[in-house]
């Protein structure tokens, strides 16, 4: 990549960048406070007409507890602002919340992917199949990009930023960079030599490098014109009393067609399940050490673990979706259901996220997605309780038709993997209750910080995944 030094825009970025960045919806590391901001890379890119520069900028953000992180940002420059681009506006704290950066010796510094024309500039270096300054602008054999189209901004995206051209075209904008693979592109580019229907088909990648190994900068797909997001599909369902089962079902069949397509083009290993359970046991000791509700529930949980630890035959594993749930499905007009954003647990290293795992991970995901859609329903509208799970479980008509809703379409879920996939996952018990409870253990840290009131779902499913023997 090119050097770090240069123009004046570039030198006072970093302090630019203080008030600018935290006010981002990408921006990880909220609530971090700063410790250091540098320009880690800089590579110039052919500048649109009515820009003075434009530059792929890898920012390295250092904070006093922890590692740096990696940022891209495409730094745009105009003598001023455009309409399209509004204000440097400010928020609470004097964050900037638009696009706009600040000024530099009269011109305007922006976020360049707020402008259509650096936006097109881009879609037409994945077209050209272009190189530039260490970057590669990749396309898929035989895709045609709507390069006439004007390319906007998703307000929808949050770790990331994602550009939309008509109905034809999505390009998703990683962020936060990594060094490595990122298992989004690498799984979508087997998926799309597999021939899979179950994801929205690969048009094209950004590739480069971050501290000498290989990263990935953005991927191009085709946009799902017309899909529902399978979480809101699921809550509408649910407050209407409608039957969820046949998209269950087809949901089912989805991950089954992805997990074919992964094990066919990426094959398989084996993992000991006593490393398995060891792993668990640590997540679970760490996490009870944070979360005092869950210290009564820790023997029960690690007689699971141990359960799985004792299987004696090695487990097979293989390259999995990782975070999935109702939220990285969309269900599209013909009924057919597409998997999405395939970057893996969030909480994970890159290593963690592109490691081999048993299957039925995601299968667990998904299941855990119907207990939310059902249950935070019943947690909104139940007026709250001060015992924490209490209920969920109580013997009310709103809680059973709640745990008849998340378990008949669980049943559906699993059966339509077993017709798709060849095997049902319920066949596996003492692995997929391990599974459950350590997705659970996982939640009820992520719910204790960021949603206390959703707190008694995960727990909810502890009490139940512990309550009897394995079968």
């Amino acid at each position: 990549m090119g050097p770090t030094g240069g123009p004046d825009h570039i030198t006072a970025l970093p302090e630019l960048l203080r008030g600018w960045l935290p006010g981002r919806r990408w921006f990880a590391e909220k609530g971090r406070p700063l410790a250091s901001l540098r320009v880690a890379e800089r590579i110039g890119l052919p500048t649109p007409d009515g820009l003075l520069s434009l530059d792929l900028v890898v920012l390295a953000v250092g904070f006093t507890d922890g590692p740096d992180r990696h940022y891209q940002l495409h730094l745009a420059r105009r003598p001023e602002a455009g309409p399209e681009l509004g204000t440097a506006e400010r928020g609470a704290g004097g964050t900037s919340l638009g696009p706009v950066i600040g000024e530099v010796g009269g011109a305007v510094l922006y976020d360049g992917l707020h402008d259509p024309a650096v936006t097109g500039r881009l879609l037409g270096a994945i077209a050209r199949h272009e190189s530039v300054g260490g970057l590669e602008f990749v396309p898929e054999p035989g895709v045609e990009l709507p390069l006439d189209e004007p390319g906007r901004v998703v307000d929808a995206e949050q770790s990331n930023t994602s550009v939309r051209w008509g109905e034809e075209s999505i390009l998703k904008v990683y962020r936060r960079l990594s060094p490595g693979p990122n298992p989004d592109l690498e799984l979508h580019r087997a998926l799309r030599a597999a021939g899979s229907r179950s994801v929205a088909a690969l048009q094209g990648g950004i590739e480069g490098s971050l501290n000498g190994e290989a990263a990935t900068f953005g991927l191009l797909q085709e946009f799902a014109a017309g899909s529902e997001d399978g979480w809101e599909r699921a809550v509408v369902a649910v407050r209407d009393g409608a039957d969820f089962t046949p998209d269950a079902r087809a949901l089912g069949e989805a991950l089954a067609d992805v997990h074919v397509a992964l094990r066919d083009e990426l094959g398989t290993s084996e993992a000991d399940p006593r490393a398995m359970a060891a792993y668990w046991t640590s997540r679970l000791e760490t996490v009870a050490a944070q979360v005092p509700v869950l210290a009564p529930h820790v023997p029960a949980i690690r007689a699971v673990y141990d359960e799985v630890g004792a299987l004696g035959e090695p487990v097979t594993v293989q390259r999995v979706h990782g975070d999935l749930h109702l939220g990285q499905a969309l269900r599209a007009p013909d009924g057919h259901w597409l998997l999405i954003d395939f970057e893996g647990e969030p909480a994970a290293t890159p290593q963690e996220r592109r490691a081999p795992d048993a299957a039925v991970r995601d299968v667990v995901g998904m299941l855990f997605s119907f207990d939310y859609a059902a249950f935070h329903h019943l947690l909104t509208h139940s007026g709250g309780n001060d015992t924490p799970g209490a209920g969920l479980d109580s013997d009310t008509p709103a809680s059973r038709a709640a745990h008849d809703w998340a378990r008949g379409n669980r049943d559906a879920f699993c059966a339509g993997y077993a017709a798709r996939g060849g095997a049902d996952p319920r066949g596996q018990a003492a692995l997929l209750r391990a599974y459950e409870l350590d997705k659970a253990v996982y939640q009820v840290l992520y719910e204790t910080r960021s949603r206390p009131s959703w707190l008694p779902i995960p727990l909810s499913a502890i009490a139940r995944s512990t309550s009897g023997p394995v079968t």
